[in-house]
């Protein structure tokens, strides 16, 4: 048996429920994980709420993201062996002390970095990886702006594209958060209770990538931030799903809006994305360039604190501890 946190009802974090299930077994092609340690995502907020299900097949515990050691293999599995530390996506159960998961979909644990760190990695890097240098294609002196950039995908996005060499523009809530965001490697942090994002970017020539999980009246203002022939990336839309928009500047200006979303991807997808990122992102981690920004911990018996942590202002991610006496 393990202990695991699960959603008791739809609603509030206080759902969130400590109780024990029998530890599952690998089917082919997988791996099972002893979690040390897992991540804090929004999603799961939204799947606490019902507003996200599980895809097919998948935990109905939520948890994304995590880092651990292996202790069993399915039929299959050659390029891992049991006891090997790996941090992993998860197609769900991570609030628990194992969780299962594709063997494509883990990673090596970064050289030097704890698996406290390394379990904030998976869902954040595949996100960002895959929106903004696959689909948005961030080029090296491009103007890239990104909303949020205290959030964990923020965080993320802003040290990855400084790194590869683009000129990083990112808003936030305070002048405390714009400071976090050029000690990361923004140019320039946009206060927007105070400034207009649109204004400071058609001041610098306009964006060339956009990366936007707001949605709802953000969609025309990031439209007309845009340089001619820029990218928009919706990932979600925490102010709404729809919105009114003229498609003749798109059009006019040869403007690209599109997104995605990671957990329906297929598991091919996501394992090509865990290839790219061992190649282009996986030596800057070893190396120290980038890093995870965590806020804080909790015991997995207070994720229900987490999620109230994930709902209020915070920076970075937020990371639960499975060890009982840690």
């Amino acid at each position: 048996m393990m202990r695991v946190v699960e959603i008791s009802t739809y609603g509030g974090p206080k759902v969130l429920t400590l109780t024990e299930r029998p530890v599952p077994t690998p089917g082919a092609g997988q791996i099972l994980i002893r979690l040390a340690y897992a991540g804090v995502n929004r999603p799961d907020a939204l799947q606490r709420s019902g507003l996200y299900a599980p895809p097919p097949g998948a935990s109905d515990l939520p948890g994304l993201e995590g880092a651990g050691h292996i202790v069993a293999l399915g039929a299959g599995v050659t390029q891992w062996a049991v006891g090997d530390a790996v941090c992993a996506l998860l197609p769900g159960g991570g609030y628990a002390e194992y969780a299962l998961t594709e063997a494509a979909h883990a990673l090596p644990i970064p050289n030097g970095m704890n698996l406290r760190a390394a379990a904030c990695l998976p869902e954040t890097y595949f996100t960002v990886w895959t929106n903004v240098f696959e689909r948005g294609r961030l080029q090296a002196n491009e103007r890239f702006l990104v909303h949020g950039g205290t959030s964990g995908i923020g965080t993320t996005a802003i040290q990855l594209a400084h790194a590869f060499g683009a000129q990083v523009f990112a808003t936030a809530g305070s002048d405390e958060k714009c400071n976090v965001c050029k000690n990361l490697g923004a140019n320039r942090a946009i206060n927007y209770r105070s400034e207009d994002f649109v204004q400071v970017l058609q001041q610098a020539g306009g964006a060339d990538l956009i990366l936007d999980m707001v949605g709802g009246p953000y969609l025309p203002r990031n439209v007309a931030a845009l340089a001619d022939d820029g990218r928009l990336v919706q990932i979600a839309f925490l102010e709404g799903a729809e919105i009114t928009l003229n498609f003749s500047e798109i059009m006019r200006r040869r403007l690209t809006v599109t997104g995605s979303t990671l957990r329906p991807q297929s598991n091919a997808a996501k394992a090509r994305i865990a290839t790219a990122l061992h190649a282009q992102v996986w030596p800057l981690l070893a190396s120290q360039k980038i890093a995870p920004v965590i806020e804080a911990e909790f015991a997995l018996e207070a994720a229900w604190q987490a999620h109230e942590a994930l709902e209020a202002p915070h920076i970075g991610k937020l990371v639960l501890r499975m060890a009982a006496d840690g």
